[in-house]
């Protein structure tokens, strides 16, 4: 399978990380980091299936599905990557033209499974489960889900996965030192951008407290609720301080 080549489409670096070292042992790929750099790639190079996420600067994901439908540039399956999860968000993708939807946080084997089943149709794979969207432990379950790192160990290396976390608790932290000054300027736009951003890689890598605190945290900011904004902030920046406590005490699981 390594004659297949996948492109990855993320806004973001550690999302990009995650699916290298999910499908690198599997597939060839490259990456964009929005649609308008998807675009270049696809009007330069072949590939055979996208991994597109829906919520990109510059050029989003379904735009960018647009402009290739448009164009004709690929005949490849493109697949929707999102945070949105609903049946009725499945079936809004798959009707604007995506060849099917992936929900994050992502799952590993759903993930490979999913690419395997559009790059080989009909073959023996069963997929019933690729777009599942499993539930996401409880607000006061462990600080991390260890299933989840042992599935990220299927395929990769423990240094690697290592990087991803610490990685992850870097940006998240640069993130949250970013939500301060803009709850100074009140720039809640920005503000939910960047909580959904950390929910995301949170929820990707099973950093459960935070995933939890932030998914509410970003509700709280679409739905204008900004009464205990400083306060969420500063619980935010506690629960990061905690993972990273956690992390460097419990690296015997990789």
């Amino acid at each position: 399978m390594k004659d297949k080549k996948v492109l990855i489409v993320d806004d973001n670096a550690l999302n990009r990380k995650v699916f290298e070292n999910i499908i690198r042992h599997n597939y060839l790929f490259e990456t964009a980091e929005n649609g308008l750099v998807a675009l270049d790639k696809l009007r330069e190079k072949d590939f055979d299936i996208i991994l597109m996420d829906i919520q990109m600067p510059k050029l989003d994901g379904i735009s960018t599905l647009k402009v290739i439908k448009t164009e004709h540039l690929t005949e490849a399956p493109i697949i929707a990557v999102s945070a949105y999860s609903d049946q009725s968000d499945r079936d809004y993708f798959i009707a604007t033209g995506f060849d099917e939807f992936i929900a994050k946080p992502i799952k590993p084997k759903n993930l490979l499974e999913t690419i395997f089943q559009h790059l080989n149709p009909g073959g023996a794979s069963v997929v019933a489960e690729s777009t599942a969207v499993e539930a996401v432990p409880a607000a006061d379950s462990e600080e991390l889900n260890e299933k989840i790192v042992k599935q990220l160990l299927k395929y990769n290396s423990p240094d690697n996965i290592k990087t991803v976390y610490l990685d992850f608790i870097e940006e998240a932290e640069d993130l949250t030192a970013d939500i301060k000054n803009l709850i100074e300027s009140k720039n809640y736009k920005e503000i939910g951008e960047k909580l959904h951003i950390i929910k995301g890689n949170s929820g990707t890598l099973g950093a459960n407290k935070i995933y939890h605190f932030s998914a509410s945290f970003e509700k709280n900011i679409k739905t204008s609720n900004f009464d205990n904004i400083s306060q969420e902030h500063l619980k935010l920046k506690q629960l990061l301080d905690n993972f990273r406590d956690y992390f460097s005490e419990q690296q015997s699981i990789l």
